[in-house]
């Protein structure tokens, strides 16, 4: 367990007034800024999806996000989705929601997907495929081939994001860009799983051009596995990057999510 979570009940429901508006206010500017950086590049705003990090937030903190109009919302650590799961699901039932794995084979009401976004140790897949449907963390062949057999045991089909380090940083998980087609390739032929895209970290730096020259290889990088033809890549369409401080560069270069914590939450209490 980690040390916050010894301080801070992340299944807490409960929200004050004043909290759940600062929240819902911090969800309108973030789809603002989606708005007005997709319109700066010239795309269309529902090109670009808002996924909350959600991290160290509680159950009440995140249905007040989901009630201002988020509609994706991402963990870190396998151990938040297992003490936040249970209250989300019914609460997003009681508004006529599913929620992550618990998505209705009939495609009737709105489904909020629930992906993990950060790093997954091996013991902890157990944790993640009772909820999450999508795993954004999946950076080597082995992980991904650990996920598929626990999900092709439950009978399932759950899908991933191939994370690539593009910014080369050692500090930052991911494959390396050389490897990332090779790595795509191998995974969409696993069952079990369904490779959805690629995601990454924009670089550490205040030099925009650097920014963007990630997120650009990136672009090409998910373009050149899309059009390959191979088995198990005709739906990796996504490209999940840009948070708080770079989402208009990741935008420009054609993200079609983008995670965000602190523009909505605030600033987090807890590392």
């Amino acid at each position: 367990m980690t040390a916050y979570m010894d301080h801070k009940d992340l299944s807490n429901e409960t929200i004050d007034a004043a909290r759940a508006r600062a929240i819902g206010d911090g969800v309108h500017r973030t789809l603002d800024r989606i708005a007005d950086a997709a319109a700066a590049a010239g795309r269309d705003p529902s090109t670009v999806r808002l996924l909350a990090a959600t991290k160290t937030r509680d159950v009440g903190e995140i249905m007040a996000a989901i009630d201002a109009g988020v509609r994706m919302i991402g963990e870190n650590r396998p151990q938040e989705i297992v003490a936040k799961a249970n209250g989300l699901t019914r609460l997003c039932a009681e508004r006529g929601y599913t929620l992550g794995a618990a998505a209705p084979t009939d495609g009737a009401g709105m489904h909020i997907p629930f992906h993990l976004i950060g790093q997954l140790q091996s013991n902890k897949i157990g944790k993640v495929l009772p909820s999450a449907d999508v795993i954004e963390s999946v950076d080597s062949i082995e992980l991904a081939e650990r996920i598929a057999r626990r999900a092709t045991a439950r009978g399932i089909r759950i899908g991933v994001l191939l994370e690539v380090n593009e910014s080369g940083e050692a500090s930052k998980s991911g494959c390396d860009p050389d490897a990332a087609i090779m790595l795509a390739e191998r995974i969409g032929a696993l069952d079990g799983l369904e490779l959805r895209g690629l995601m990454t970290i924009g670089a550490h730096t205040d030099d925009e051009t650097a920014i963007r020259a990630g997120f650009a290889h990136l672009r090409r990088t998910r373009d050149r596995i899309a059009a390959s033809g191979l088995p198990g890549t005709a739906r990796c369409a996504e490209l999940s990057m840009g948070m708080s401080g770079d989402l208009a560069l990741a935008i420009a270069e054609g993200a079609t999510i983008v995670r965000v914590g602190t523009g909505i939450f605030g600033e987090r209490a807890f590392i």
